[in-house]
């Protein structure tokens, strides 16, 4: 069985497992528990109080990854059907779904076919592009539990740009469907989190 590195046990030590922390204290200890030599994209991972849950974030700082949004349009059609996928969401307005559902079982495996529960069909293509590219992520409990997983930045954020995320992800699912929260790194050791 594959054991888990020197440094990450060493990281793991200065995580009070007993403790959940501030949302600063939290940011600051993920710093050090940290081992990568990239930067690191945090996550947040929350345990919730209800078994389904869905919606959108906006997070003050967006992700750090830069979203390509894409409108549907007759040239965007014809990369498609060439095989040609270079956007992370794609946006249409509804006249245009008759020609999308030929690419259905492309686009959806994919969870990039549009739909309207997560707000990618609309009258106003410009203004949801602008929305999603300004840092609106969508959210979505696990079919199977009831846990949802987010990246709220990189290590490279400031850390009040990070506790600003957080607390952006605390305030729109609320306090009371939390069960618990953890946030880490990539391969970091996870740090459990005050959500009130």
């Amino acid at each position: 069985k594959h054991g888990r590195s020197k440094r990450y046990l060493l990281a793991k030590n200065l995580v009070d497992k007993t403790k959940a922390y501030s949302l600063d204290a939290g940011v600051k200890l993920l710093r050090q528990v940290s081992t990568t030599k990239f930067d690191s994209s945090v996550e947040i991972h929350l345990n919730l109080t209800c078994d389904k849950l869905s919606g959108e974030i906006s997070l003050p700082h967006g992700t750090g990854k830069k979203l390509k949004v894409e409108i549907a349009s007759d040239a965007v059609l014809a990369k498609i059907k060439d095989g040609v996928i270079d956007f992370d969401i794609l946006v249409a307005e509804p006249k245009f779904m008759p020609k999308l559902a030929q690419y259905a079982k492309l686009l959806g495996p994919k969870g990039l076919m549009p739909n309207p529960k997560t707000n990618t069909i609309s009258d106003q293509p410009e203004a949801i592009k602008t929305k999603l590219e300004a840092g609106a992520t969508r959210y979505k409990s696990e079919p199977k539990a009831p846990l949802i997983h987010l990246v709220i930045g990189k290590l490279s954020f400031k850390d009040d740009q990070l506790v600003d995320n957080l607390k952006a992800v605390i305030k729109t699912i609320l306090p009371k469907n939390i069960a618990s929260a953890y946030i880490c790194s990539s391969m970091s050791p996870s740090i459990k989190l005050q959500t009130s």
